[in-house]
């Protein structure tokens, strides 16, 4: 008898770059198909003169057109030098790999990071990540690639820690410890919103504060539990190459030798982490210093043409927010300079210089990753298919008959869903604020609470669309650590491994919001959910 094998198809991976690719001819296919069909919306918007509602007609624009290929040729480059993940990477990077060419990160993980247990560093990584969005998003090009560096010392899977950093900025995003951007961002549509219900409506600030504190650390605290339980055990270990292996006797004759030099070297890298504790002082002092207002020679990264504080921080124009990623590695390069010249870890400037050139061999693959995301989520916006599928949803919300705990979790589901099309808040909030603040507003459910529901809804899935332009840090350093190259992760994987966080975390959004109205505590500073 003849044996019959068995053939085994083998399966096939395709790279995040070419699934990208067709992702573009697709939406510029769907483009055309869906302009025959004149598929459009409309959408209302107020009028912050008039306080009225003024109706928006917008329609999905065929890119196979004349007009449409001319504008994907002649503005790729541009889409590329513009594409805001880009330009705060590389000079994150910069910062970054000085602090490890010189040794710096990889002695201070050592030797304290390496001591703080798995599930509170975890808890840390989460609480940074979510206030990260404090300052817009800027988290995904520090935290990313600085907690899969610390994980690679520490002997904990890297690409453990990509998912923990990405999680927790983009599924926590929007929520903070303190104002930031996001209140400066949606503040404005939500007061002109609720003006068409009651012209004596005030927007605070502060109006979402306590919220957002406690979310900030219910978020970390979930987030911790569903990483180290469920994320880590099926991410598994971290395979490294396997040293040579040295005998006893080798081991045993230059014992006493080794031992000397580790103590030398133990000398050093502590006076190095000195000098480099003293530097990190002085910047974040003289940091701290530019950010007080009517000192001498302070306020510089304040924009001192607005009126108010916040807005002179996390204003459009405001110094901090644009130099934020700069000023962050300028931390991390004085830092490790301070350390390499205490612990002797570099002898000159052209030893430190290629050492940090060597850190960015690996990167070529992510930087062609960013080009060919940054045509394909330009091409998308230009189309308008995102906007007019929010507005269809935003539509669909204002002709539902219903009100109190179902119209919350209606809307803060069809924002969620919108989310995977349209991930601008700003631009969101624009198009669902004129329909959701004033149905809450006839349900006796308070403006600055319909904000929190936008917070939350946008929150839910931000992580979960390749449209997210930092969605490419994640999944560009998902395959910079990857072992098997000839299985890299794709966009369904990359989404596969979050995909219990998102499902635990949006459920956790949808009890804290519902909760909190039913029990009916305070939002901000004399500010409840109910009117």
């Amino acid at each position: 008898m003849r044996d019959k094998r068995k053939l085994k198809l083998k399966k096939f991976y395709f790279h995040p770059i070419t699934v990208f690719l067709f992702l573009t001819i697709v939406v510029v296919i769907l483009s055309w198909i869906l302009s025959l069909f004149q598929t459009q919306a409309t959408y209302k918007t107020v009028n912050v003169i008039t306080n009225e509602l003024e109706p928006n007609l917008i329609a999905v624009e065929n890119l196979l057109s004349f007009d449409g290929l001319k504008f994907i040729i002649s503005n790729a480059a541009k889409n590329f030098l513009s594409f805001g993940p880009l330009g705060t990477l590389l000079i994150s990077l910069i910062g970054l790999t000085i602090a490890e060419g010189t040794g710096f990160i990889e002695t201070l993980t050592r030797r304290h990071i390496s001591k703080i247990p798995k599930s509170i560093f975890t808890f840390l990584i989460l609480f940074v990540s979510i206030i990260s969005s404090l300052i817009n998003e800027v988290g995904y090009a520090i935290l990313i690639p600085l907690i899969a560096l610390i994980y690679f010392i520490n002997n904990r899977n890297p690409i453990l820690g990509i998912v923990t950093a990405f999680c927790g900025v983009s599924f926590g995003y929007g929520v903070s410890i303190f104002v930031g951007s996001m209140e400066i961002s949606l503040m404005n549509y939500t007061k002109s919103a609720a003006l068409l219900v009651d012209d004596t409506t005030h927007i605070a600030l502060t109006s979402n504060l306590i919220f957002i504190m406690v979310a900030t650390v219910i978020l970390s605290i979930v987030g911790t539990i569903i990483i180290e339980k469920i994320i880590a055990p099926r991410i598994g270990k971290y395979k490294k190459d396997k040293d040579f292996s040295k005998t006893e006797q080798y081991r045993i004759i230059n014992l006493e030798e080794e031992e000397q030099k580790e103590l030398e070297r133990e000398k050093y890298q502590k006076r190095g982490l000195q000098f480099a504790l003293v530097m990190s002082i002085l910047v974040l002092f003289i940091f701290v210093y530019s950010l007080i207002p009517k000192l001498p020679f302070s306020g510089m990264l304040l924009d001192m043409k607005e009126k108010t504080y916040l807005n002179q921080l996390f204003g459009d124009n405001s110094y901090f927010q644009d130099g934020f990623t700069y000023l962050v590695s300028l931390v991390f390069i004085l830092s490790g300079i301070a350390y390499g010249i205490g612990s002797k870890s570099v002898k000159n400037d052209k030893e430190m210089i290629e050492n940090c050139s060597k850190k960015f061999a690996n990167l070529g693959s992510i930087f062609i990753l960013m080009f060919v995301v940054s045509q394909f989520i330009a091409i998308f916006r230009k189309s308008n298919i995102g906007m007019v599928i929010t507005s269809w949803l935003a539509n669909l919300l204002s002709i539902m008959p219903i009100s109190g705990i179902p119209l919350i979790v209606i809307s803060l589901l069809l924002i969620a869903i919108s989310n995977f099309f349209l991930t601008s808040p700003t631009s969101k909030w624009m198009i669902f604020s004129p329909v959701v603040v004033p149905m809450f507003m006839q349900s006796n459910i308070s403006p600055q609470f319909a904000q929190i529901v936008m917070r939350a809804g946008d929150s839910m899935t931000k992580g979960f669309t390749p449209l997210l332009a930092s969605f490419v840090i994640y999944i560009g350093y998902l395959n910079i650590y990857n072992l098997q190259k000839e299985k890299p992760y794709t966009i369904r994987k990359s989404l596969q491994m979050i995909s219990p966080y998102f499902l635990l975390i949006s459920a956790t959004w949808i009890l804290l919001v519902v909760g909190w109205y039913i029990i009916g505590l305070p939002i901000g500073s004399g500010v409840f959910p109910t009117l």
